[in-house]
């Protein structure tokens, strides 16, 4: 049995989607063949509390790092997995070394990598990723996009696994009425790459569409004084919702307007595909989750974001065709075979120490 410490935290609800990655993950390796540790500092995921071969490692409220770099440190494992961005870790990659630590260090890219470019980002936040994520013995990229951002950046190579989705879960509902407004859904973290103004803009040139933003973040209040500066009464922000009432507002919408412009492979584009709503998302990170003309469609600039939507919310059968589309699309994204993936490098990388080195 192959033992591995996930360096992710299995507490219920956490927003965060790397760690929401991880969890569907661990939810699904086969207990026979992997046995698996796991951080939680409160009620853990039920579906990994219940799972066999398990290890739930309790943290407490304060003074984490000591106990997580025991863990990394001395822990009875052969692989460490989804290595954060953190303190912990960065001891760790000081000293795996001092202590002849033979263990695998597998890291996840999940986003373009000219961090520093990123004025969101700060220098220090740069430099730890730099320090940890990158230093782990093998990286694995989520999209093409991705991998190519990280060899450009670093000349760092990486394999690709692709973010995966819950297909069961994230489903359409059969009974949904049609509603006489559109509905336009973004969800994500309300900061500036992601650019939620302009879906407050979109509102502005669609009055006749209900807009709502799911999420939280810095903007949030220059966002809702916005709103009320403009009298916007189509926008509704929502706040940040759980995986539940995140799923409701999906089977709810009838567009799904992402017009974040700093990304890898957006997990909400996924969510909403597999609930059967057509994307509107950016081009220039290339999302392999939307097909552009049969699936939603990827723009270039603000005013073709805009008239893109314009053409969804006038062409109500356009809109559904995609959305059957999108659905289709997604299904090989479902985190079931991702997770066989995962299980084979998995069971892979010990025979392939010897090519550390030359990645």
């Amino acid at each position: 049995m192959i033992r591995i410490l996930v360096d992710s935290f299995a507490d219920r609800g956490l927003p965060n989607a790397q760690m929401g990655n991880a969890r569907e993950i661990i939810r699904r390796l086969d207990p026979a063949r992997f046995h698996v540790s796991v951080f939680h500092s409160s009620e853990p995921d039920e579906f990994i509390a219940k799972r066999p071969s398990t290890r739930l490692i309790r943290l407490p409220a304060r003074r984490q790092t000591p106990r997580i770099l025991s863990q990394f440190l001395m822990g009875q494992h052969d692989i460490l997995f989804y290595v954060k961005s953190s303190p912990a870790s960065k001891w760790y990659m000081r000293l795996r070394r001092r202590w002849k630590d033979n263990r695998i260090a597998v890291g996840t890219v999940e986003s373009q990598s000219n961090v520093r470019d990123e004025p969101t980002i700060a220098p220090e936040a740069a430099q730890l990723w730099e320090e940890t994520v990158l230093r782990c013995d093998y990286l694995f990229s989520n999209s093409h996009a991705v991998r190519r951002s990280l060899k450009r950046e670093y000349g760092l190579y990486s394999e690709i696994v692709p973010t995966g989705v819950d297909t069961e879960f994230f489903a359409p509902r059969a009974d949904r009425v049609p509603v006489q407004r559109p509905r336009i859904l973004f969800a994500g973290s309300l900061r500036p790459f992601k650019q939620p103004q302009a879906v407050l803009q979109a509102a502005a040139r669609f009055p006749e569409a209900d807009f709502i933003l799911a999420g939280d973040g810095p903007m949030a209040e220059s966002l809702m004084q916005r709103v009320r500066r403009e009298h916007l009464s189509n926008v509704t922000l929502a706040g940040l919702l759980n995986a539940q009432q995140l799923r409701t507002e999906y089977q709810r919408a009838d567009i799904f307007l992402f017009p974040s412009a700093w990304e890898g492979s957006p997990k909400v584009i996924l969510e909403a595909a597999a609930c059967a709503l057509p994307v509107i998302a950016r081009k220039n990170y290339e999302p392999e989750t939307v097909l552009d003309g049969e699936t939603g469609y990827l723009v270039s600039s603000d005013e073709e974001l805009f008239a893109r939507l314009g053409h969804l919310i006038s062409n109500r059968e356009l809109s559904r065709k995609f959305g059957k589309a999108g659905r289709r699309h997604v299904k090989q994204f479902d985190w079931t075979p991702i997770t066989r993936r995962w299980e084979e490098i998995f069971l892979n990388l010990p025979t392939r120490s010897g090519e550390v080195s030359a990645a």
